[in-house]
C-alpha cells in the first residue's frame, strides 16, 4: 500500500472516469444492483444531479472533484456507517498534503462528515447503501465532493475551496490519488481488531469544536451545549446546559448561531 499523500495510485483499487455523469453516486447504485465489481473510485469532471446530505443539491462545477467510491464490505449497516469516519479522515489527511505548511493547522474536520478550512466547508461525504437479506450491507457507496477550484455562495454554513484559500491549482485527478491513497491506510487500520477506537481518537484529534459550545440542529429542533466526545458509535455526545448528555446521530453542527 502506498503511503497516505503518494501520488502512486493504491494497490486493491480501481478508478474510473466520466466526462458528465448524473451522480457517480447514482452510477454506484446502479452498480450496486449488478454483479459489478467493487472497490473502485469513480469520478466525474461534472455532475448533472450532484446531491448532498438529506437530499440537497450539491453543485458540481469541472475543476473540483467529485467521486465515489464504490464498495461491498460485507459488514452490518452499523459498521458500513462507521466508513464515514473513515472517509473524514482520509480527505483531511489528503488535503494536509496539498496546503503550505503553515495553513494545515487550519484544516478541521467537522461533526459528522465535513472539512472545514479556515472555518469554512470546503469538503462533504454522502454514504448510501443497500442491504441484503442476511442484514448485511450489500454495497455502498461513500460520495465525496471536494472543493479544489471553487465553491458555491449563500450555503447554510460558509464555503471555501483550496485555490481560494491558497491560490493553489490541484487538479481533481491528483485529488483523488491523494485521497484513495488516504482512505486505503485508514480503511487498513478500520479492518484492524479494535479499528474503529483508533477511527474515533484520529478522528477527534482533528476535529472542530471538540470541548466548546456547539448549536446542533435536529430536523425538529435546535439544541446547544457543550461538544464532549464522540460515543463507541460516532454518536456526537452533546452536554447540555442542565448537565444531562444527549448521543445525537445525524444533525447538523454549528459553531455560533446558524442561519
Amino acid at each position: 500500500m502506498a503511503a497516505p499523500g503518494s501520488n502512486v495510485w493504491p494497490h486493491g483499487y480501481g478508478q474510473e472516469h466520466f466526462e458528465e455523469i448524473d451522480s457517480t453516486n447514482t452510477e454506484a447504485r446502479r452498480r450496486g444492483e449488478t454483479s459489478a465489481a467493487a472497490s473502485v473510485w469513480l469520478r466525474a469532471d461534472s455532475q448533472t444531479a450532484g446531491r448532498g446530505r438529506r437530499g440537497r443539491e450539491w453543485v458540481s462545477p469541472v475543476g473540483n472533484l467529485m467521486c465515489t467510491l464504490f464498495l461491498r464490505p460485507a459488514c452490518s449497516p452499523s459498521a458500513a456507517a462507521e466508513l464515514s469516519f473513515v472517509s473524514g479522515l482520509a480527505i483531511h489527511d489528503a488535503v494536509i498534503q496539498m496546503l503550505p505548511q503553515d495553513r494545515q493547522a487550519d484544516a478541521r474536520l467537522k461533526w459528522p462528515n465535513d472539512l472545514l478550512l479556515g472555518g469554512k466547508k470546503m469538503s462533504g461525504i454522502l454514504l448510501e447503501s443497500a442491504t441484503q437479506g442476511a442484514g448485511e450491507v450489500s454495497w455502498l457507496a461513500i460520495g465525496i465532493g471536494l472543493n479544489l477550484a471553487v465553491f458555491p455562495k449563500d450555503t447554510p454554513y460558509p464555503a471555501t475551496s483550496l485555490r481560494a484559500e491558497t491560490g493553489q491549482i490541484v487538479s481533481p485527478q491528483e485529488g483523488l490519488t491523494r485521497l484513495a491513497n488516504a482512505f486505503a491506510h485508514w480503511h487498513e487500520v478500520w479492518q484492524a481488531p479494535g479499528g474503529f477506537e483508533a477511527i474515533r481518537t484520529a478522528w477527534l484529534a482533528r476535529a472542530k469544536g471538540v470541548g466548546q459550545r456547539i448549536v446542533v440542529r435536529l430536523s425538529d429542533v435546535e439544541l446547544e451545549g457543550t461538544f464532549e466526545a464522540l460515543d463507541g458509535e460516532g454518536a456526537l455526545i452533546l452536554r447540555l446546559d442542565d448537565g444531562s448528555s444527549r448521543a445525537i446521530s445525524a444533525g447538523d453542527v454549528f459553531f455560533g448561531q446558524p442561519k
